[in-house]
């Protein structure tokens, strides 16, 4: 018997974006000029099957639970991005945000308040969300998209105005241009693809101009309905709380829980928009990163497309979660 071990794409060529690399093993008999069944030898038709395996897994598949975004200028007219000169190129999200069961398979514990596979991990820092990007690229055979330094400062993290130093952590954190593993979005990445792409029908939430249809939030997240306004002890004594991803409406491009559930780490330092150029960063350096998005306690206006927060990147919270993204 002959076997043939079949590596795939992003072990040959580094193209691809294959959700989960796995070598693949073929076994034959040793006679390898056995003829098939159309009367062509099998050595020839194992090359033309290798072929085939490599070309399909390069063929650019979107990965398993991902949504291609297919980029282009803002069309929301609520953006903080519309007709500003702002165009998205095209990129992998999350179709939901991360639960719990795919934290665990990848960083062994589990920190959330809300115990449930199928519930959005929280109780997550930037610094977390980075790391389990990284350690899940590198489970899944792709290039880590982050590089790491621990030890070393950030001179790009500043103080906060009011409260000085809240971030006693403040790794080095870099990307590696063109690496193909997980990441977090850019806030106007995040906002292209909560807003609707180019498929956009100009909604204040992701999805719906109704926040019930497509967000939990604090009036909606415990046992009851909720009215009059925010209030922390109501919200607790009603037993307010994440819900399992994709219960919710979805937005046109098919993406769940954009609005509410729990906020969304985005890459960028809370700063001023960058307007007129393609793939903003954001800004170089602040004193907090961005969130996005909203999340089971918040108000409704915090689950708008639109609406910006940040948080020191080593700030935590039982709403404070991420989705995570790929590059084209």
């Amino acid at each position: 018997m002959v076997t043939i071990l079949l590596a795939n794409s992003l072990d040959i060529a580094r193209a691809g974006p294959v959700s989960q690399p796995q070598a693949r093993r073929f076994v034959f008999p040793n006679d390898l000029e056995t003829k098939g069944a159309l009367g062509i030898p099998m050595r020839k038709l194992l090359v033309v099957a290798a072929i085939f395996f490599v070309v399909g897994a390069c063929s650019g598949e979107v990965p398993d639970a991902f949504v291609l975004v297919k980029g282009g200028t803002f069309k929301n007219t609520t953006s903080n991005y519309y007709g500003k000169g702002v165009t998205i190129s095209d990129f992998y999200i999350g179709e939901y945000d991360v639960t719990q069961k795919e934290w665990i398979q990848i960083m062994g514990s589990n920190p959330s308040t809300f115990k449930g596979d199928n519930l959005p991990v929280e109780m997550v820092s930037w610094y977390d969300s980075i790391e389990y990007c990284n350690k899940r690229s590198v489970q899944e055979g792709l290039r880590p998209y982050y590089d790491i330094d621990k030890d070393k400062k950030d001179p790009n993290n500043k103080p906060n105005p009011k409260f000085g130093d809240l971030d006693d952590m403040k790794w080095t954190v870099t990307v590696n241009a063109g690496a193909n593993g997980y990441r977090l979005p850019t806030q106007a990445e995040w906002e292209y693809a909560a807003g609707g792409g180019q498929r956009s029908r100009s909604y204040i939430y992701s999805g719906s101009d109704n926040v019930d249809e497509v967000a939990w939030y604090w009036k909606n997240s415990g046992d009851n309905y909720l009215g009059g306004y925010w209030n922390w002890p109501t919200i607790e004594q009603n037993h307010g709380k994440t819900k399992p991803v994709g219960r919710k409406k979805p937005n046109e491009l098919g993406l769940y829980d954009m609005s509410g559930n729990v906020r969304e780490w985005c890459w960028d330092w809370y700063g001023d928009l960058k307007t007129n150029l393609t793939d903003p960063q954001g800004s170089q350096d602040g004193f907090g990163r961005v969130w996005r998005g909203g999340g089971w306690m918040g108000a409704a206006f915090s689950c708008a497309s639109a609406y910006r927060g940040s948080l020191a990147a080593n700030g935590k919270g039982p709403d404070q979660g991420f989705r995570v993204c790929r590059s084209k």
